[in-house]
Formats: C-alpha cells, structure tokens, sequence
C-alpha cells in the first residue's frame, strides 16, 4: 500500500564508512550532545526541554529513515539529536526519577544486549555495512539511542558517583576503548564486536571531556559553560559533516565519471 513502509525494502548503505574521520566526529557529537543537553534542561523548564529535544529528534530520525540512501548532513543531524536527546533520556532517570547512576548503568545495558539479541536473531548479523532495509535501520537506530544513554550513566557512575571527576574518567574510558581497537587490529577479534564495543564508550569519553570543559571549577571542570562548550563543538561537528558531504559528493563525480 502507498505510503506503508516496508520493513524489507532494499536501500543502499544507510550509514557512513568507518574511518579515523568517523570516530572523530562521533565523539564531537556525543560531547556536544552532552552539553546541548546540560544547557537546556539548567537554561529552560526541564521538561519542555526534553519535549523539544524529543521532537527534534524524531523528525531527524524520521528523515533519515525516509531517505534511500545514506546523505552525510542528514545522518550527523540523526546522530546528534539522538546525542541530544540519549543525553536527556539518561540524566532523567537520575534527576527526575532519582535512579542511581549503578542501577541506570545496568538497565541500560541489558536493554542493549536485548536490542543486540534481537537484532541478530531476526538479520543474523549485525554489521553496519549490511544496513540496506528499514527494518535493519531501525535495529541500528535502537542500538544507537540506547548506547548513548548507557554511555551517559556510566559515565556519570565513574565520575559522580565514584568521584573520580571528569578528566579521569574520561581518561579510564580511554584506556577501555583501546581494548577492542587493539583486539581487532593485534589479536584478529571479531570486527563487529570490536567496533561496537568502541561505539558504547565513544559517548562516555566525549561526555566526560565535554562536562570537563563546561561544568564550574567546585564541580571538577574548566568552568567555561555549558553553552560555550555545547556551541563550539557544534561548530566542530558542523565542520566535519561539510567534509563529508564534500568528500561524498567528490566521489559520486568520480563514479559517474567512470
């Protein structure tokens, strides 16, 4: 029927190739979605900040889904409103909810070993380079909400609640994010193991530098601001996604030339 979607459609690749390009941008935008989402919910009324974080969110979801293949400026929108929005999701859970940080860190990470089991069990795999049907998309999407707002309580966890501030927590997640980067290229782990083990902590390492730089000096950090540093690193990310967006038309000119 017209206006259904299909959930087996094919498309072409949904998602970006995963490069040193990649990851940089991931991380700017798990750090400016971390202090977007500071800034608004201190700034504004909590709770109309999260509606609006949640509306935007979905019609850059929505767009994304709705487009056939992968567009670089469409798919960094999608992934920092899910920053944006994975932020406020987490912190809620705390702050409204007053959810320690060690019970939301485990809660989160059962909900993603079961979009992961289900996921696998319906595709058989869960490669990102296999995204090409909108059922797959949304698994992926799933999976990327939830680790977002994993990465944001375990941060927190080792930084708050552990007190070991922000520049050290970032400095653990560091180290554990070498380990599956190393795995993979020194030991032959599995690759898509690996790569999804470095996405999780992508987040609590911008998280962690981002509240480092923003948040007062009697909370641990720089004391810059919130909005200081959430606009700056927007300003980062907008530069990336005009390189990919350079980089990706370059290379269809170069194929249709062919």
């Amino acid at each position: 029927m017209r206006g259904e979607m299909r959930l087996d459609r094919q498309l072409a690749s949904k998602v970006p190739e995963v490069t040193l390009a990649f990851w940089a941008a991931k991380v700017l935008t798990t750090a400016m979605g971390e202090s977007v989402s500071d800034y608004s919910v201190y700034r504004f009324d909590p709770v109309i900040a999260v509606m609006v974080g949640f509306v935007a969110f979905m019609i850059a979801l929505a767009w994304q889904l709705a487009l056939p293949r992968y567009q670089a400026a469409v798919y960094w929108l999608a992934v920092s409103m899910v920053a944006v929005f994975g932020t406020m999701a987490a912190d809620v859970t705390h702050v409204k909810f007053h959810v320690p940080y060690a019970v939301s860190s485990i809660v989160f990470a059962v909900v993603l070993a079961v979009v992961f089991a289900a996921w696998h069990r319906l595709e058989r795999t869960l490669s990102i380079h296999s995204i090409t049907t909108t059922r797959r998309e949304l698994f992926y999407w799933a999976a990327v909400l939830v680790t977002f707002a994993f990465g944001t309580a375990a941060g927190d966890l080792l930084a708050i609640a552990l007190h070991l501030g922000y520049f050290w927590a970032g400095i653990v997640f560091i180290a554990v994010i070498c380990v599956p980067l190393l795995g993979w290229r020194l030991l032959r782990w599995n690759s898509i193991t690996s790569f999804w083990l470095a996405y999780v902590v992508t987040r609590p390492i911008g998280a962690s530098y981002a509240d480092w730089f923003g948040k007062p000096m009697r909370a641990g950090g720089l004391g810059l601001g919130d909005g200081v540093v959430g606009g700056t690193l927007a300003a980062l990310v907008v530069a990336f996604v005009v390189y990919f967006v350079v980089k990706d038309r370059g290379r269809r000119i170069e194929s249709a030339a062919e």
